[in-house]
């Protein structure tokens, strides 16, 4: 999958884009890695009782100039995307899902679409 400006994650009917204000300190700050290559990575567990169980992850990349990312939610072994919008066992999921980007907006990172 190609980096882009805007992204969403199988299942989410929200679409959201870089915001403007967005800072290379900022995503350090919640956690992002620099990669090999100078992209920015973030791997969350999107399980709400401990970060450090196999669950399914939050996968947010960004490009090393910050022009494009893309983003999707993985089984815990970050091999297959999957819809955790579609059945109700994993509605905590979807609820940790949320609160990840809503953290997202409110630091000036990402924006709805």
């Amino acid at each position: 999958m190609a980096l882009q400006a805007t992204g969403s994650v199988l299942g989410d009917p929200k679409t959201y884009k870089i915001s403007p204000q967005i800072k290379r300190y900022t995503l350090m700050d919640l956690g992002f890695v620099k990669t090999k290559n100078g992209n920015f990575q973030l791997e969350r567990s999107l399980d709400p009782n401990s970060p450090f169980t196999q669950a399914n992850k939050l996968k947010v990349t960004f490009k090393a100039d910050l022009s494009g990312f893309q983003m999707g939610v993985t089984t815990a072994n970050g091999l297959k995307a999957i819809n955790i919008f579609k059945t109700d066992k994993t509605a905590d999921n979807v609820e940790q899902y949320h609160f990840i980007i809503d953290n997202m907006i409110e630091r000036q990172v990402l924006e709805e679409a």
